[in-house]
């Protein structure tokens, strides 16, 4: 069956046959590192520069120290030239602003540390748009929900292809050391083989079953996993590490509804249909932050077919971060868990690539 596929090179996939590493065919072309600062001691900006001009760009960024609040500028521009939307997962209200002077990403104040991932297209004479989920623990502890905020951005610069990122503190406190920024880029005359993201694993179900387990996988500091899972009444969620305690907390949005927080629970809580399993089939895309001394966050948006199939049928959505109050281990396995009465059927499918 042909399966629907985001590639980790911008790629949309519609066969097994075409599911490579994270790069074009052969692993060439795919997303590279362009730079990358990570922060030896203690400071209030981390800069990326002297980037190569790539028609995309994916960033990655983690932000440790609780006393700090992190926003974004792109080739040092300090003018009113940036916008944004976002909606914050502790609150019920999608915000707008206008003419400011740079692109907040903070998500909570007083938590240890922040995750963002995110996406802009880079076309120079364009302005400048970006996709960014910024996620927190919140206070430690699977009985404390994270917080995700979901914000697309806007550079209002028509001149200039973005070569330089800064991430920068405007709280009291300072960025630790061991806090990073690291660009990726990607473009469609890229025919490197030095990717960023490498396979760990590829997982296939040959008959019907409650989990897709990707095995042992390498531990790295990020991880990107996917999956496709098919079989009435079935609802998608995760593990890690096989672990089935109560050591999970997610927050999560339906459809565009409030976020919803789910503590304490033994899996996680992001599946699409906000209510119960009942799909049919279901797309997830997820991205964590996966140090063995923090708890891990985990990025989630998921895409489920439930209502029926054809265009008279809407699919629904969920986007969301689940947090894995473990403080002592990196993630070396993944667990695509089945919540509901059905099964996963033959051909679902899990892949998972990380970096260093």
């Amino acid at each position: 069956m042909s399966l629907p596929y985001l590639h980790p090179y911008l790629g949309l996939s519609n066969g097994l046959n075409t599911l490579h590493a994270a790069g074009g065919a052969g692993g060439i072309g795919g997303w590279v590192e362009l730079g990358r600062t990570t922060l030896g001691s203690a400071g209030d900006i981390i800069t990326v520069s002297s980037l190569a001009d790539k028609r995309y760009y994916m960033i990655l960024s983690s932000e440790i120290n609780s006393n700090v609040s992190p926003f974004m500028r792109l080739n040092n521009d300090s003018g009113s030239n940036y916008a944004r939307r976002y909606y914050p997962s502790n609150l019920s209200t999608e915000y707008t602003q206008t003419v400011l002077d740079n692109i907040d990403i903070n998500t909570l104040s007083g938590t240890p540390f922040k995750f963002q991932m995110g996406y802009w297209a880079n076309y120079a004479s364009k302005e400048k748009l970006g996709i960014i989920q910024s996620a927190t623990p919140n206070t430690a502890g699977a009985g404390n929900a994270p917080v995700i905020i979901e914000t697309v951005g806007k550079w209002a610069n028509t001149s200039n292809a973005i070569n330089r990122v800064d991430v920068i503190n405007e709280n009291i406190g300072d960025f630790a050391s061991g806090s990073e920024v690291v660009v990726l880029g990607w473009d469609p005359a890229d025919t490197h083989t030095n990717n960023f993201w490498e396979e760990l694993a590829s997982v296939e179900l040959g008959s019907a079953g409650d989990t897709i387990n990707s095995g042992t996988i390498t531990a790295k500091k990020y991880l990107w996993f996917q999956c496709y899972t098919k079989g009435a009444n079935t609802e998608t969620q995760f593990r890690l590490n096989s672990d089935s305690g109560s050591n999970y907390a997610s927050s999560r949005s339906s459809d565009g509804g409030a976020y919803s927080t789910f503590t304490s629970q033994t899996l996680s809580k992001i599946n699409a249909t906000g209510g119960g399993g009942s799909y049919t089939a279901c797309f997830m895309n997820g991205f964590i932050i996966n140090n063995a001394s923090n708890e891990k966050l985990v990025i989630t948006h998921q895409v489920a077919e439930d209502a029926g199939t054809g265009a008279g049928n809407a699919p629904r959505r969920s986007e969301g971060v689940t947090k894995w109050a473990n403080t002592s281990n990196q993630i070396t396995s993944i667990q695509i868990q089945n919540n509901s009465t059905g099964d996963f059927a033959a051909g679902s499918i899990l892949k998972v690539w990380g970096a260093d």
